[in-house]
């Protein structure tokens, strides 16, 4: 890949206009520094990042406005903004989240972008209007003012979630609070209608703080004995299992697990009462991830996009600053599995931000197609494996140590979080458990686990040296 950077010191940011001051009024000091580092390139592509500072009074809504040298470059996909272009000029506006930026606050952007010919730094950035230019006057002087930056050291948790507080996606990356890239390591639930009993307070202390994950997954069926069956009841049950997760500082994602049939759709009334109700219920937490369809198949990814970008809106209402991580085509496999490949995905996104893209495997049946799939995609989209299996896809068969093991070591070397299938008894070679373990208490000694579940457990519990500066 070619990386550069240019840092762009910038700039004098007006928020009232010098003719409405007194003649002799000397204008608060305003500046901003802009950051622009090309973080990857290819063939007629790139990906950049964009850190905006301000180093004057507090900005309270913005609009970043950044000239490219010619019109070849276009801004394909942005994030932490909304993105628009008109001719060699794009546009980054502020969302929700980061509408105010105080004095030393900083906020970080990033896009992918394509381009023909070279792919040379953009001309200039301008704030609000304003040229960024690294110094300020007033109506009276032309003196310049200095400012600087005053960097603290933030404090450290000990639980993932007291570690890495609300997360975001940037760029192709989950982010923490640093806004620093983060991988999310943990286990799924089985269908919570079957499996039920075996996540009490016993099972999670040990998921927490035996085998130290980051992550439980609450599978939730819609059909098969599920959430259509007794909407509240399965609604109370996620939310308890989100109280659960918190309690013990782990990060909570509920998963709308769609199967059978394969099309979102027919369960998008449901998805819109379910996910109205978790996300307003839950919205105040820093630990929930939603994800919206399990394993979309037999269905276009039209179809899948289409339903995303009505779901997507009813959880931003209540729970505008969470992940949302959206299914993909062929039972998640980025279309791998029904013949198609990412390109569906990065030529046609989700009209949405702070999302992310599902990819499931399963190690025995799953290998070196899928691999490369998830290489060359991890570098345009942001990825999750929110399941994935040691056996075959069907959740049985012999466990695969030397594929699984590929898998684990591609994902830590590209920081894709994951949640392995299943914390569960289930009499299927898949389960991390033993039969019968969660009529007892104990969930980590090596008696109750399955070959499946000693591996998980010992690359899950190693130590996340999550970033915080």
């Amino acid at each position: 890949m070619k990386r550069s950077t240019a840092v762009l010191a910038a700039c004098a940011v007006a928020l009232g206009s010098a003719a409405t001051m007194l003649p002799n009024a000397v204008a608060a000091a305003q500046g901003c520094k802009v950051d622009y580092t090309v973080t990857s390139q290819w063939s007629g592509g790139f990906q950049a990042s964009v850190k905006v500072t301000n180093l004057g009074d507090t900005v309270s809504g913005w609009t970043l406005a950044i000239a490219f040298p010619n019109t070849s470059q276009r801004v394909t996909q942005g994030w932490n903004a909304t993105w628009t272009q008109s001719g060699s000029t794009a546009n980054a506006t502020n969302v929700d989240w980061n509408r105010t930026l105080g004095t030393g606050g900083s906020t970080d952007l990033g896009f992918v972008g394509s381009y023909s010919g070279s792919n040379p730094t953009p001309t200039s950035f301008t704030l609000n209007g304003v040229a960024c230019t690294g110094s300020t006057t007033s109506a009276s002087t032309t003196s310049t003012t200095t400012t600087t930056t005053t960097t603290t050291t933030p404090p450290v948790g000990r639980t993932p979630v007291e570690i890495n507080g609300q997360l975001r996606v940037c760029g192709v990356n989950l982010c923490n609070q640093y806004n620093r890239p983060i991988q999310l390591r943990g286990m799924s639930t089985h269908g919570i209608q079957w499996f039920d009993k075996c996540y009490n307070n016993n099972s999670l202390n040990a998921l927490a703080n035996d085998w130290k994950s980051d992550l439980l997954r609450i599978a939730m069926y819609v059909q098969e004995q599920g959430y259509e069956t007794n909407p509240s009841g399965f609604t109370s049950r996620v939310n308890s299992l989100v109280d659960m997760a918190e309690a013990r500082g782990m990060y909570a994602m509920i998963d709308f697990h769609i199967l059978t049939p394969g099309d979102p759709n027919y369960n998008i009334d449901r998805a819109k009462t379910f996910f109205a109700s978790v996300a307003q219920r839950n919205a105040a937490k820093k630990n929930v991830i939603y994800e919206i369809a399990n394993e979309p198949n037999g269905v276009s990814w039209a179809a899948i996009k289409s339903y995303a970008e009505q779901v997507i809106p009813v959880i931003r209402a209540a729970d505008p600053d969470a992940v949302v991580i959206v299914g993909t085509r062929a039972w998640s496999s980025l279309g791998v599995s029904e013949g198609s490949n990412e390109t569906e995905v990065i030529n046609n996104p989700v009209n949405a931000t702070n999302i992310m893209y599902a990819f499931h495997f399963y190690a025995a049946s799953h290998k070196d197609n899928y691999r490369a799939t998830v290489s060359r995609a991890a570098s345009r989209l942001p990825l999750f494996v929110t399941e994935f299996g040691t056996v075959l896809a069907t959740g049985g068969g012999t466990f695969d140590r030397t594929s699984t093991i590929a898998w684990l070591d591609l994902l830590d070397q590209l920081k894709i979080g994951y949640a392995n299938w299943t914390y569960s008894d289930a009499n299927e070679s898949s389960a991390a458990l033993r039969p019968g373990t969660c009529n007892g208490g104990d969930y980590s000694s090596s008696g109750v686990l399955t070959e499946s579940g000693a591996l998980l457990k010992s690359r899950i519990s190693t130590a996340d040296n999550f970033p915080t500066s």
